[in-house]
């Protein structure tokens, strides 16, 4: 009796101190529920996650190696304080969630700044701006929003799109079939399927579609629509509490705007300047 009464009091506090460690530790020992400011100088190190096939934005190459404009801005802003990035891919539709769990530390891919993601998580300033569009074969005949009237709609399941999409219904939900959108995991999948013709039109962030098509050589086939949504601002996403970590990553956006670094980041991605507002200020 006495020995497996020790054995149920074991598995409890192993049960406790796992639930403790999970609730207030995060990944290289950082703080769920503090400023970790102190603990990413100490180690060096800070883990970002990202989807990795969200091109131009942070994305996995053909080498393996991961890039884009995010993976070269985040890299420039933390060299600033000799801190290394930890690039972790992640289901983006659980973004939120590996954040505040401290499996990452911060939100950074082309993430658009809501309200509603301001309940979950800190922002930057804004450092660039992006709207959703619509995609469609130049062969269907679809034009504008209002001629996806029946027609399959696809999006990223968890994106600011998808969001867009269900919570103004009057300008692509109240149309399209069934009233609902074929969600995927990533936009290459979404792609795939507009390309065979499984979905008539694709609810997109403007710099995937534009940096997408024209790597495949298949923009002259396609229709950039503009959807009928409110232009979005592209922030950075960190725990409530990480709030040194935030001011320090706004004070880099606008040293590295000074200095021009910014500027020639943008160039190699986009060919033009695609800084927000608030960091030229």
């Amino acid at each position: 009796m006495r020995l497996k009464q020790f054995f149920l009091a074991g598995t409890a506090l192993v049960t406790c101190l796992t639930l403790a460690a999970c609730s207030s530790g995060g990944k290289g020992g950082a703080s769920t529920k503090e400023d970790n400011w102190s603990t990413y100088e100490t180690d060096k190190k800070i883990t970002i996650g990202f989807d990795n096939t969200f091109v131009p934005m942070g994305f996995e190459d053909k080498n393996g190696d991961n890039v884009g404009f995010d993976i070269d801005l985040a890299t420039a802003v933390f060299d600033k304080y000799d801190i290394e990035v930890e690039w972790q891919p992640i289901d983006w539709d659980l973004k939120e969630t590996e954040l505040n769990n401290g499996n990452i530390d911060l939100i950074w891919n082309g993430y658009t700044a809501t309200d509603e993601r301001r309940e979950k998580v800190l922002f930057t300033d804004n450092y660039m701006a992006n709207e959703q569009v619509l995609v469609t074969k130049k062969s269907s005949k679809i034009m504008k929003a209002a001629d996806m009237k029946d027609k399959i709609l696809g999006a990223q399941a968890g994106s600011s799109g998808y969001a867009a999409f269900e919570s103004q219904a009057e300008v692509l939900k109240d149309l399209v079939k069934d009233n609902e959108a074929t969600q995927y995991s990533t936009f290459n999948e979404a792609l795939i399927d507009l390309q065979n013709d499984r979905i008539d039109g694709l609810l997109i962030d403007r710099v995937y579609a534009n940096y997408y098509l024209q790597q495949e050589v298949i923009i002259n086939d396609y229709n950039i629509i503009v959807a009928g949504y409110a232009s979005e601002a592209l922030a950075v996403g960190a725990r409530k509490a990480d709030k040194t970590l935030i001011e320090n990553i706004n004070k880099a956006f606008k040293e590295l705007y000074a200095t021009g670094e910014f500027q020639k980041i943008s160039d190699k991605w986009f060919g033009e300047d695609v800084a927000a507002s608030d960091i030229k200020k």
